[in-house]
């Protein structure tokens, strides 16, 4: 199910609104211009992953809510199809598929990201926390505080995701990996 960036940016206003923060709070712990945060409550402007959990963390609710409309209800388990996860595309670039977007109370986001390759360099970005990054096909190029790696299918990286980070897939191929937030 893909989630329209219009569809996901009403419901984060909305939430934004029931929960009495204004767009000024909510633009100062994104860390983000006024200008930006106004951008993604009018959908012009796709939301990175990062600054969505970030949004849900400020507004005490899980992630799935903004980007389905519907809350988490499992609480044992969830179990996601092949090809089920909630699919949002953030950037052109990325493509995210939300593995366990049903669960209640989570600690960690789980992601299968698809980057497709392009000309141009990707920007880079940081978000509080913790990530895993599992390479399942593919290679891309892993850049991190004035680092870069190469990894290749199978291979991983575990990294304080506070620092700016990007990631470029290789060879004129999409790259697939498991990306685990913390």
């Amino acid at each position: 199910m893909a989630e329209t960036i219009e569809e996901i940016a009403t419901r984060i206003r909305e939430m934004r609104e029931l929960s009495k923060v204004t767009a000024e709070e909510m633009a100062e712990h994104l860390k983000v211009p006024l200008e930006t945060y106004n951008c993604y409550e009018e959908g012009k402007m796709e939301i990175p992953a990062s600054k969505l959990i970030e949004i849900g963390q400020r507004l005490e609710v899980d992630m799935n809510l903004l980007l389905t409309g519907e809350e988490p209800r499992m609480r044992i388990f969830t179990v996601t199809r092949k090809g089920e996860g909630i699919e949002v595309e953030r950037r052109r670039q990325y493509r995210y598929q939300n593995l366990a977007g049903k669960f209640l109370s989570k600690r960690a986001e789980f992601f299968i990201v698809t980057i497709e390759p392009k000309k141009e360099r990707p920007a880079a970005y940081s978000h509080p926390g913790q990530e895993f990054d599992y390479v399942l096909e593919g290679s891309l190029k892993f850049s991190i505080h004035d680092h870069e790696i190469v990894l290749n299918e199978g291979d991983s990286i575990f990294f304080d995701s506070s620092y700016r980070h990007a990631m470029e897939a290789q060879h004129d191929r999409p790259a697939k990996m498991l990306v685990v937030v913390m």
